[in-house]
């Protein structure tokens, strides 16, 4: 099953329970301004044999990720003692699960542990040591892309965890 970013950003909206108003100010934080139509056209689902980016621009996910971290943490403030601009890390198709579980990581503020814990959640066995080569730079020796396996199982366990109820529901149907 091909994962896209609209896929991405579903499974996060499901999995941390965030409403259309939030959303739009999570977006808002990221420097992407949109309203409630063009909100519900991003989280509709996409055919599996689209493009990764056809229906929600890599630059878009980024901005959402970004605006993630700056609803959950607030502006990261420089030396000068003003706002720096958030980072544009999603280079290539390649590097887009590491940033987005990288990002994921900053604004919710989970450790390795929580992050193993969520793959273990979904079945998932994974070392310290796997998952801090997907967390590195690119250019580290010892990177790591992360496939479309690990951010999905991570989304999946985090789904797990914080709506066991809603799981359970979906799984019996």
């Amino acid at each position: 099953m091909a994962f896209n970013n609209n896929d991405i950003i579903i499974r996060l909206r499901y999995a941390l329970n965030i409403k259309d108003a939030d959303m739009i100010k999570i977006f808002k934080f990221g420097g992407v301004t949109i309203d409630e139509d063009q909100l519900h056209n991003l989280l509709t689902k996409q055919a599996e044999d689209t493009k990764r980016d056809e229906k929600v621009a890599t630059k878009i996910l980024e901005s959402f990720m970004n605006g993630l971290i700056i609803s959950q943490r607030g502006e990261k403030i420089g030396p000068d003692l003003k706002p720096v601009p958030p980072t544009f890390d999603m280079v290539n198709e390649a590097a887009i699960n590491n940033v987005v579980i990288k990002k994921l990581k900053i604004a919710m503020a989970y450790t390795s542990d929580d992050l193993i814990g969520f793959l273990k959640t979904a079945g998932i066995q994974i070392s310290n040591s796997e998952l801090s080569a997907i967390l590195r730079r690119p250019d580290h020796r010892n990177y790591k892309p992360a496939g479309d396996r690990y951010l999905r199982n991570i989304l999946k366990g985090m789904a797990m965890e914080y709506r066991p109820e809603d799981v359970k529901r979906t799984a019996r149907k």
